[in-house]
This record gives structure tokens, C-alpha cells and sequence, in this order.
């Protein structure tokens, strides 16, 4: 499968402000702050599988903080661990760079890949210390099959010009012997985790599970991670007002974090018929899903749809739209809805990068939609 651009570049450059990219980073700061909080931490835990509470040195690659743009200033929607189209977006940012001499704007990606490449050897270094980082394999279900499959292919190139071993497989081709993973004669340094089974649940995953637990092979992003970042549940802790300010956290941070994340709600029962109620103004999302899957804008849902979420875990958001952007396609003006990306590790932007969508929700099935790089100006 080679990368195709019509399938993952959208039409056009996305265009944001200096202040705008500098909210969004002070979004960022901000939920860092409080994660870094003990008292959070255990309460994130506390909800989450006992395999969350093992706290591996290493922090989790590819942090994808993604963002809608409001009148009032960017909205955090949510948080990844495993957030794709990091290289994808790169070769697209090096791609306009050149070609925009507009003045006074810049493509927020000068030596994207050396930050990629240093972030993954930070994450063994952080676990095996001075230990030379030989073998990588990207892991994911049926890889060769997975839409961003193109993109594994440029983490496997990146690697191996650095001289490290890199392999792209499924967790069913990996075994566990003489205390190390290993894909056929070759003893698996690390693994660069791709699989939306975040907490290692599948009965085919119990391999993975055993080795991280054991720390038999460094695992990134990993499930400790996850719960304190990308659970969905968070959202709610990072907009609970009253909890914030138990917790002693800073106002200036409170602050922050109320103006510039959707009010989120656990979804109770109990409080159905209040929900149903204020559906138009809400956006219902899985507690761990991924990829807009299972995701309802409350103003569409019917009746029994709205049954089933109320059944399964689920948070409600205040509706945050994304902003559009108007493009020409094939001579027909098209909208566009906009949602901003940002790749962050160790609470450091790396790449600010957009996703251009009709519909629900993002996807790629839109003509003209796709990754489009972000341009910041004055």
C-alpha cells in the first residue's frame, strides 16, 4: 500500500494565528499541569483497569491534543495516546513549505522527523538508560490491512536509517521467551504500540500484557498513559470546577481549563431524562473509543440510540462546532469542517497539523478533505 496523496491530503493549507496556536498551547500547559497532580492521578486510576496502575519510566509517544476553533478561542475536544498521521503530516508540512512565499508565515515543521526519531529514543533511554536501542516493532491488528498503514512504512524507514532493526507486525507474530519478546530470530528491543485495545483486553493481546507487566520489552504508547490522558472520563475532571479547586490547583490553570474545554459529564442513568432534554447542545462520546467511533451529536440521535448510550459507558460534552473552511473542488465551492491537531511530548508542541472533513465526524472519505498542514500567521 503506497501513500496515495488523494486519499490523505486534503486540497488546501489550513491558515491559524499566532494567538490561536499559542491558546492552544496554553490549553496544553495547562491539562499537563494538573495530570502531573498526584491527587489526579489517583483519581483517574481509580476507575481505571489494574494493568493502568503500572507506571513504566517511559512517557508515551505521538500525544495528539486535537482542538475545534470557537468564536471564544480553541475548545480541547480530546486527547489520544496513539494519535496517527505524525510522519504523514511531516512529509506534507516539508511539502508546502517551499512552496509558500507568502511573507511573514511559517509551516510549523522545520526537522519534524529528527524530533520523532529523538522522542523514540528518548522513551528507551528513559526505561534502559544508556542501552543502545537495536530493534523496534510496530504492532498493530493485521497491519498491512489498517488504513494508516502507509504511515508505518515511514516510521519503519526513519528507524532504519538510524541503523535500528524495525519490524511491522501483528501481536499474534510476536512470542515470549528467555525474558524478551520476539518476532522470529529477532529479540524485540521495543514496541511502538498501534492498537486501539488500549488496555491490552483481547485474549490475543495477553502476550503484550505479560511483557509490559514484566518489562520484558519497552512499550509506547502503554496503558498507563492512557488512562491519565486519553480516557475519556478525564475531560470530566478537567472541567469539574469544584474538584479543581479541592485539589488546590492553581486559578490561572482553573481558569484556563474551564474557558478552553467543552463542560463534560459522565453519563449517568440517573440522569437520563435531563440528558435527553439537553441532547441538542451535546456531543456524546465512548469512554474508550477511538477514531470517532460510536460518537452521536446529540441534536441527531433518536430516541433509541440515545437508550443505548445510556446503557454503556459514555461522557457528554457541550457541543463545541468546528469552525469551516470554504474550498473549491473540481469547480463546486465545498465547506469544510476544520479540526486542529497538535502532537505534544513532554507538554512540548512538536507539530500543529488540521484535518479538513464533512459529515459527523473526521474521516477521510470527504474529495478534497484530508490532512492539511497548518500555516501560522501574524
Amino acid at each position: 500500500m503506497e501513500l496515495d496523496p488523494s486519499r490523505f491530503f486534503a486540497a488546501a493549507a489550513t491558515y491559524v494565528s499566532t494567538e490561536q496556536a499559542a491558546q492552544m498551547q496554553k490549553i496544553i500547559r495547562a491539562v499537563e499541569t494538573v495530570i502531573n497532580l498526584p491527587v489526579y492521578q489517583q483519581a483517574a486510576l481509580a476507575l481505571s483497569p489494574m494493568i493502568a496502575h503500572y507506571q513504566p519510566s517511559n512517557l508515551g509517544v505521538c500525544m495528539g491534543y486535537d482542538f475545534h476553533l470557537s468564536p471564544s478561542g480553541p475548545q480541547l475536544i480530546e486527547i489520544n495516546t496513539n494519535a496517527a498521521g505524525a510522519l504523514i503530516n511531516g512529509l506534507l508540512a516539508n511539502a508546502y513549505k517551499p512552496c509558500c512565499t507568502m511573507p511573514k508565515i511559517s509551516f510549523d515543521l522545520p526537522t519534524f522527523s529528527q524530533q520523532v526519531l529523538a522522542m523514540f529514543q528518548q522513551e528507551w533511554h528513559l526505561q534502559r538508560g544508556r542501552q543502545s536501542l537495536t530493534s523496534i516493532a510496530i504492532v498493530d491488528e493485521n497491519p498491512s490491512q489498517q488504513f494508516m498503514y502507509p504511515e508505518f512504512k515511514l516510521f519503519k524507514q526513519l528507524f532504519e536509517q538510524q541503523g535500528i532493526q524495525t519490524i511491522i507486525v501483528s501481536p499474534q507474530e510476536l512470542r515470549l521467551a528467555k525474558g524478551k519478546i520476539w518476532h522470529n530470530d529477532l529479540a524485540i528491543d521495543l514496541i511502538y504500540n498501534r492498537l486501539t485495545d488500549f488496555y491490552f483486553n483481547e485474549p490475543s493481546h495477553a502476550l503484550l500484557a505479560e511483557a509490559y507487566l514484566s518489562d520484558k520489552v519497552v512499550v509506547t504508547p502503554h496503558p498507563h498513559a492512557h488512562a491519565l490522558y486519553a480516557n475519556k472520563r478525564n475531560l470530566a475532571l478537567f472541567t469539574d470546577e469544584l474538584q479543581l479547586r479541592a485539589w488546590q490547583v492553581n486559578e490561572a490553570v482553573i481558569q484556563t481549563l474551564l474557558q478552553g474545554i467543552p463542560k463534560t459529564h459522565v453519563v449517568k442513568a440517573s440522569q437520563a431524562e435531563q440528558l435527553w432534554q439537553q441532547r441538542k447542545q451535546l456531543f456524546f462520546k465512548p469512554l474508550t473509543g477511538y477514531g470517532s467511533k460510536g460518537t452521536y451529536r446529540g441534536d441527531r440521535i433518536t430516541h433509541k440510540v440515545f437508550n443505548e448510550i445510556i446503557k454503556h459507558d459514555y461522557i457528554a460534552q457541550a457541543f463545541a462546532p468546528p469552525s469551516e473552511r470554504y474550498l473549491d473542488i473540481a469547480g463546486v465551492t465545498k465547506i469544510f469542517k476544520v479540526d486542529l491537531r497538535n502532537y505534544v511530548y513532554q507538554g512540548k508542541v512538536q507539530l500543529l497539523t488540521a484535518r479538513l472533513y464533512q459529515g459527523q465526524t473526521t474521516n477521510f472519505r470527504t474529495e478534497g478533505g484530508g490532512f492539511s498542514p497548518v500555516a501560522i500567521i501574524p
